[in-house]
C-alpha cells in the first residue's frame, strides 16, 4: 500500500482554522511557518501548497 494523493500535514500559524484530525504543526510565525514545511516536503517525500497566508498543506500526489 502507498500513500498518494493525500494530505500528510498541515502547518499554519492559525490552529484554528484547521479542521480536528488532520496532522497539524503549529507555528509561531510565517517565518518558522516556511521552514517546517520546506523541512516536511523533504521529510515525507510530498510537495508543500500554500492555501493561505497561514495555512500550508503537504501532500502526496
Amino acid at each position: 500500500m502507498t500513500l498518494e494523493k493525500y494530505i500528510l500535514a498541515v502547518v499554519t500559524t492559525k490552529p484554528e482554522k484547521v479542521p480536528v484530525g488532520a496532522h497539524v504543526f503549529h507555528c509561531s510565525n510565517k517565518e518558522e511557518m516556511d521552514a517546517f514545511a520546506a523541512n516536511l516536503e523533504a521529510i515525507l517525500d510530498g510537495i508543500a501548497h500554500a492555501l493561505t497566508e497561514d495555512i500550508y498543506i503537504i501532500v502526496k500526489h
